[in-house]
C-alpha cells in the first residue's frame, strides 16, 4: 500500500515514519510513504499558501490551489485539466477534519482494500471547502476535539492501517490487540511478580495454559464492560457467558 501525505510540515511526520514498526515495514517494502510539501505548489514565489477568510473571521485559511496542485502531483494528473473521475481505482483521498466520519478499527479494515491513500493535512483554520469537493476527499475525524494540524491524525491513520497489512505484524499479535476481536485487550503484566505490594494474578504464574486463556478472555470482557460497554452491543454474550463474567468480576473484587 502507498500513502501520500500532503502537508506543510513534513518534518513533523518524518521521524515517526522512520522509527519502529513503520520504518521496518517501509524497509521491507510492505508499504510506501511519500510526503508532499504543499508549499512547493504555492501561488507565488514567496511561498503563499493561505489567505484571509471571506466573510471575516479569525485566522488564516489554506488556499485551494496549492492543495489542488499537490493532490494532482500525487495522482500524476495535470492540474488544469484534472478531475476526480480521472483518479485510478484503488485510490482514496482523506481529509483530516473534526467534522468527519470517526476513524476506528472497522474503518481501518475498510481502507485496507485501497492501493493508495492520499491524506490532506489542514492547518490554521482549515482548508478552502472547494478543494475538498473538487478532490472528492472523504473527511475523517479522530474524535470530538481539534488539533493544530492534520499531521498527527495522518500518522495515526497510517499506523492503524499499516498494522493490518500482512507481514507488518505477526498474525498472533494482530489477533490479540484491542478491537481485533471487537472487544478491548486484557491487562498485561511483567516482572517482578510482586511490585510494591501489587501482585500479578496468580493464574498467570500457574503455567496452566487453559486457565490462563480463560482468564485472558474473561479479563478482556471485564475491561470492555467497565470501559467501553458500547462495544458489547456488537459482541453479544450468551447467558452462560454473562454468568461466567459476573463470577469472574466477583472473584476479582474479593482479591
Amino acid at each position: 500500500m502507498k500513502f501520500q501525505v500532503l502537508t506543510l510540515f513534513p518534518e513533523a511526520i518524518l521521524p515517526y515514519l522512520e522509527s519502529s514498526i513503520l520504518g521496518r515495514a517501509v524497509d521491507k517494502k510492505l508499504l510506501e510513504i511519500d510526503l508532499i510539501q504543499i508549499r512547493d505548489f504555492a501561488v507565488n514565489e514567496y511561498g503563499k499558501v493561505d489567505d484571509n477568510l471571506y466573510g471575516g473571521g479569525n485566522g488564516m485559511l489554506m488556499m485551494a490551489e496549492p492543495i489542488w496542485r499537490a493532490w494532482c502531483c500525487a495522482n500524476n494528473l495535470e492540474p488544469d485539466s484534472a478531475c476526480k473521475s480521472q483518479v485510478k481505482s484503488g485510490t482514496k483521498t482523506l481529509f483530516l477534519s473534526p467534522r468527519g466520519r470517526i476513524f476506528n478499527h472497522r474503518y481501518a479494515i475498510e481502507l485496507l482494500d485501497m492501493e493508495q491513500i492520499i491524506l490532506i493535512c489542514g492547518h490554521y483554520e482549515g482548508v478552502d471547502e472547494r478543494v475538498i469537493e473538487k478532490t472528492g476527499a472523504e473527511e475523517i475525524s479522530l474524535g470530538d476535539f481539534v488539533l493544530t494540524g492534520g499531521e498527527l491524525g495522518a500518522l495515526i491513520v497510517i499506523d492503524a492501517i499499516s498494522r493490518l497489512i500482512p507481514g507488518v505484524l505477526s498474525d498472533t499479535a494482530k489477533q490479540q490487540e484491542s478491537h481485533a476481536q471487537g472487544i478491548l485487550e486484557e491487562p498485561h503484566y511483567t516482572r517482578p511478580a510482586d511490585w510494591r505490594g501489587h501482585r500479578v494474578p496468580a493464574v498467570l504464574l500457574s503455567g496452566h495454559e487453559a486457565e490462563i486463556e480463560r482468564w485472558r478472555r474473561l479479563a478482556a470482557l471485564n475491561a470492555t464492560l467497565e470501559r467501553r460497554p458500547d462495544l458489547l452491543e456488537q459482541y453479544p454474550l450468551s447467558a452462560a457467558e454473562w454468568e461466567e463474567l459476573l463470577d469472574f468480576r466477583a472473584t476479582e473484587a474479593n482479591e
